[in-house]
Order: structure tokens, then sequence, then C-alpha cells
């Protein structure tokens, strides 16, 4: 089966499509900082969704079935993970009450500095995993090879999944996000205002140049999401461990939508209050199929449909099963 890298047409779809929907999105929709409504974030949630599954498409054509359905199995994993991610974002926020009309800048330099991150995850990571096979050993009267970092993401993903079931929510409300490392950092090399200054960065006061809360809520949100890849890009791995380009468009395609879903999940938290049982159990499966892998392979399509059903099943029980104070306006 032949890895996507090798199809420089491929990658240059990839490269066009998101630059200019990046430029498109900062130039020519956002100019201004203002409120995204609800109408807004669904058709920009849809046009993210839309582009994905059209690239998908491409994979198809290009490499077949598996590699598509790889594609999918790591776009839902990443975009399933990703939802859990923006209830922080949504505490953090809140935290040092950030205007609602600036909330998409911020959440744009996230996802560009996340494109970079992940990137640097991702193709490193499969290198250190082709580097890490041990040699073919007779276990149970057949002959295996281990790998001995997934075999390690295995069981780290299911402590994950276990963690996730029993998380509470207080955990993350009660958090002092002022001394999270990405603000201290910028403490550390910037004098910092107590004011916002619009949306800019960095503002002049009494002659000196310094830094605005809101840059200040940029790194923590960057800090964030680097603690948060810890868990989702050692499960996608478990998809196609040996093919980056699957790994990174799908994560990519995902994280690009998640500005547009932040601002539909602000008001609809009640179509996800059972996810983070969803999440436990596609980290768990995640974890059981790295593990057993050498033993017994597990297709792209049992993947994808394991992944599909849960979440299906997680929206559809926060909807049947939703807090009453959900629905009172």
């Amino acid at each position: 089966m032949d890895n996507l890298i090798s199809h420089p047409a491929v990658i240059g779809v990839f490269v066009v499509v998101v630059i200019a929907m990046l430029l498109l999105d900062l130039g020519l929709f956002n100019k201004k900082s203002h409120n995204i409504s609800n109408k807004s974030a669904i058709f920009w949630s849809l046009i993210w969704i839309t582009l994905s599954m059209l690239f998908s498409a491409l994979i198809f054509s290009v490499s077949g079935f598996e590699k598509f359905a790889q594609y999918q199995s790591a776009y839902w994993i990443e975009k399933a993970l990703s939802v859990d991610n923006l209830f922080v974002f949504i505490l953090v926020f809140g935290y040092f009450n950030v205007p609602s009309e600036y909330h998409h800048k911020v959440l744009f330099w996230g996802v560009l500095g996340a494109i970079l991150m992940r990137a640097v995850f991702i193709f490193a990571g499969v290198g250190i995993i082709k580097l890490t096979y041990l040699p073919p050993i007779e276990l149970f009267g057949q002959l295996v090879t281990i790998n001995a970092v997934l075999t390690i993401f295995g069981f780290f993903l299911i402590y994950a999944g276990y963690q996730s079931w029993f998380a509470h929510k207080d955990e993350d409300e009660n958090k002092d996000f002022s001394k999270s490392p990405g603000a201290r950092i910028i403490h550390r090399f910037f004098k910092v205002s107590k004011n916002y200054a619009g949306d800019r960065f960095f503002t002049i006061e009494n002659g000196i140049k310094v830094a605005t809360p809101l840059l200040v809520v940029v790194s923590v949100i960057e800090f964030t999401d680097l603690i948060f890849a810890v868990d989702s890009i050692p499960a996608i791995f478990a998809i196609a461990p040996d093919d980056p380009f699957i790994l990174y468009t799908s994560n990519i395609f995902a994280i690009l939508g998640l500005r547009s879903l932040y601002f539909l999940l602000a008001n609809s938290i009640h179509l996800f209050s059972h996810l983070k049982y969803g999440l436990a159990i596609i980290l768990s499966f995640i974890g059981f199929k790295m593990i057993i892998n050498p033993f017994y392979h597990m297709g792209s399509m049992v993947s994808l449909s394991v992944v599909g059903g849960v979440l299906l099943i997680s929206v559809i029980s926060s909807l049947v099963f939703a807090p009453k104070s959900t629905h009172k306006q």
C-alpha cells in the first residue's frame, strides 16, 4: 500500500486549500473583530466538514478504500477529542473575561500554532515508531513483532480513557489559568497590561510597549492544545502509524473546523453532556487495538465503525438524557 507522501498532487491540493481558506478567513470574512452568530458558525462548520470529506474522496480516488478509511477514522477521532478540548477553551475565555468579539482572533492564532506543533509531533512520532520495533519473538504460539512505543501508547490511552470516564467538571472549572505555563511565559518576557486594548496583542502605556491580556490568553490556549495533543496524537497513531500524511491532513482539517464548532458549542453544551463517556470508550478501544495489534490486526473499517457508532450514541444519549436546566432559557 502506497504512502500518500509519494503523491505531490495530493500534497499540493492540501496546501493550497488550507492556505487559501485561512487567508479568506482572516483577510476577507473577519477583518474586524465581531461576535460570531450561530448561523455563521453552522455555515463555516459545514464548509470545513465538506472540504474534509472532499479531500477524503480525493484520497480514495488516488490510494483506495483502505487509505480513505484511515483518513476518516483519524479525522473523526481528532474531531471528537477536540470537542472535549473546546470545553477548556470556554473556561479560559471566561476566566480572563475575554470579550466575545475577540474569541475568533484568539482561536485563529491558536489554530496556526496547532498546525505547526502537530507537524512536529506527527512526523517526529512516525520516525520514532519506525525505530522502535523489537526483534520478532514467539508468543502464544505465533511469531510477532512488537513496537515498544505503540504498546506504551496503548496502555497510556487505556488509562486516559479511565480518567475521561471518571473526570469531574469541577477540576477544570476551579482551575487558576493565570498560573498556566502559557501565562507564565508571557509574564516572564513581557510587562502585561491589566486592560484589553481592543483586539491588539500589544499596546503603549506611559510610553512603554506592553503586552495585553489577549496575548496571555493566546499563550494559554496554545499550551492547552499542547497538553491536549498528548492524548490525541497517540490515538491517531493506531490508525496509520506508517503514513504521516494521512495523520497530519486529517488532524489539520479537524482542527481548522474547531473555531466555528467552538461558537456552536458555547450555546449548545447539552448536545455534548455525555461526550466524555464516548471519548473514554474510544480512547480505551484505540489503546486496546494498539496492544493487540501484533497478534490481531483490526482493519480501518472496524475502527471507523466503532468511532462513528460511539460518537453517534454519545450525542443521542446527550439529547435524550440532557439535564433539565439546559432546556431553560
